[in-house]
């Protein structure tokens, strides 16, 4: 099976991103995140979004949003999400887990993009004493379904949260495609978001993620309970070193514009060469398709790793790793199908 499409998680850690961990490995540093790697890659990230925040480097995209929606509302709390945004499908209750009982309100919208109007529904909810009531709003960009909020639409969401006083985190484990794809990364902190996971292991960096607290209040006690929560790493420069190796070569931004590209190449033959359509629009790094069951059987059994998707589509994610051959060779067998 090729697993070139199959998520940009299959692909290895991207060249400089292992040059950073090698470099890291070198002699001895301060441990628990207070060497200079992790220093050097928290000052990268800064920079990149052009604010004053608290960094820190945890195992996995999903203790990072669960850790951070935890900080965002109280247990008897609810966090506002589109409903296939992967903290409500795919991290077995983490967020839950984490924030000892907060839930999560998933809201409906096109192509992974929360409606507004569905949103502003949600925030008119009466609070009775039954049910948990909204106390943040959870975004994903780029989305699950691979679009790319524009800086205009967030702020129309976020706004109305923000004016009842609640708290904006931000997922973005595929920051860099959005960034590759046009999003200015210095509004982020300007539209109100209070919380940002900064996306590393799908740009080509190992496990590691990287928790951003704008909102500098929520810092007190942070590093407590990412020790509580087993995130503490007392090497921590080996989950900063591959950020570092990414941030300072460019290739965070660049592997995410080439995953880009891929993708669109992708897109454009699906639509000239193949019996099948698009089901959303191509905007970042992922492609989904709408194929009946038996055309995607027959492609799996050619080798083809790609999966059926929450609305039925099936999926194609390019990455960094992604070849110009490996997306033309599977073109050709995507047009053999009927």
């Amino acid at each position: 099976m090729r697993y070139d499409f199959g998520s940009d998680n299959t692909a290895g850690m991207a060249p400089t991103a292992l040059e950073g961990v090698i470099a890291a490995n070198a002699g001895f540093a301060r441990a628990y995140g207070a060497d200079d790697v992790t220093a050097r890659a928290a000052d990268q990230i800064r920079a990149r979004l052009d604010a004053d925040a608290e960094v820190r480097f945890v195992f996995s995209g999903t203790a990072a949003n669960a850790i951070a929606l935890s900080m965002l509302a109280f247990p008897f709390e609810a966090v506002l999400a589109h409903h296939a945004a992967h903290v409500c499908t795919d991290e077995t209750g983490a967020p839950g887990f984490f924030g000892q009982g907060m839930g999560l309100i998933g809201l409906p919208g096109l192509s992974g993009r929360i409606d507004e109007t569905a949103l502003l529904a949600a925030l008119e909810e009466p609070e009775v004493g039954h049910r948990q009531p909204a106390a943040a709003l959870s975004l994903t960009q780029s989305t699950e379904y691979g679009t790319v909020y524009s800086e205009e639409e967030l702020r129309h969401l976020i706004e109305p949260v923000k004016a009842r006083g609640y708290g904006v985190h931000l997922d973005g484990a595929r920051l860099a495609n959005a960034a590759a794809a046009g999003f200015d990364l210095t509004q982020i902190a300007r539209l109100g978001v209070d919380v940002l996971v900064f996306g590393g292991a799908k740009a080509g960096a190992n496990c590691a993620e990287a928790i951003v607290l704008f909102d500098k209040s929520l810092a007190r006690r942070l590093d407590n309970r990412l020790k509580q929560a087993g995130q503490t790493a007392s090497k921590a420069r080996f989950l900063a070193a591959p950020f570092l190796g990414l941030l300072e070569s460019g290739d965070w931004e660049g592997g995410a514009a080439h995953a880009n590209l891929m993708a669109m190449r992708l897109a454009e033959g699906i639509a000239t060469r193949s019996p099948f359509v698009l089901a959303h629009p191509v905007e970042a790094n992922a492609v989904f398709v709408r194929m009946p069951e038996t055309a995607h059987a027959r492609l799996n059994a050619l080798g083809w790793a790609c999966y059926r998707f929450d609305d039925g589509s099936v999926r194609f994610v390019c990455s960094w790793a992604t070849r110009e051959e490996a997306v033309d060779e599977l073109l050709e067998a995507i047009a053999g199908l009927n």
